[in-house]
């Protein structure tokens, strides 16, 4: 386990089964695509950012669980939660449990995302 305040990538997939590694290297292959991408690891989950964050992952047992910032809500079923978090800001949240889940519609969402975040 990570020191106090120190957060590492690996230490989000330590216990946790390789498809979870797996579902995550697809989703950001696919995310490279847009630009540059930094992955901040903290201490429950990993944020991704390109000039401020944009997506945030958590790491369960066999599974990821991926929030989504955009400017509206998706009102997309694959999401089990939808937040409010600001006058014109939503962070959205589905659960990803196969690397084809990271899908064309699910990728166009990311773009959203991303360029909000530019």
């Amino acid at each position: 386990m990570p020191e106090a305040g120190t957060f590492t990538l690996e230490s989000h997939f330590e216990n946790k089964s390789p498809l979870v590694r797996k579902i995550y290297n697809t989703l950001l292959s696919e995310l490279r695509g847009f630009g540059k991408i930094v992955e901040e690891p903290k201490k429950t989950s990993i944020h991704l950012v390109n000039r401020t964050t944009f997506a945030g992952v958590v790491t369960q047992k066999s599974a990821l669980i991926l929030n989504i910032k955009s400017s509206t809500p998706i009102g997309d079923l694959r999401f089990s939660r939808t937040e409010k978090v600001s006058a014109k800001r939503y962070h959205q949240e589905l659960k990803l449990t196969d690397p084809a889940q990271v899908d064309e519609q699910l990728v166009g969402w990311l773009k959203q995302a991303y360029d909000l975040s530019s």
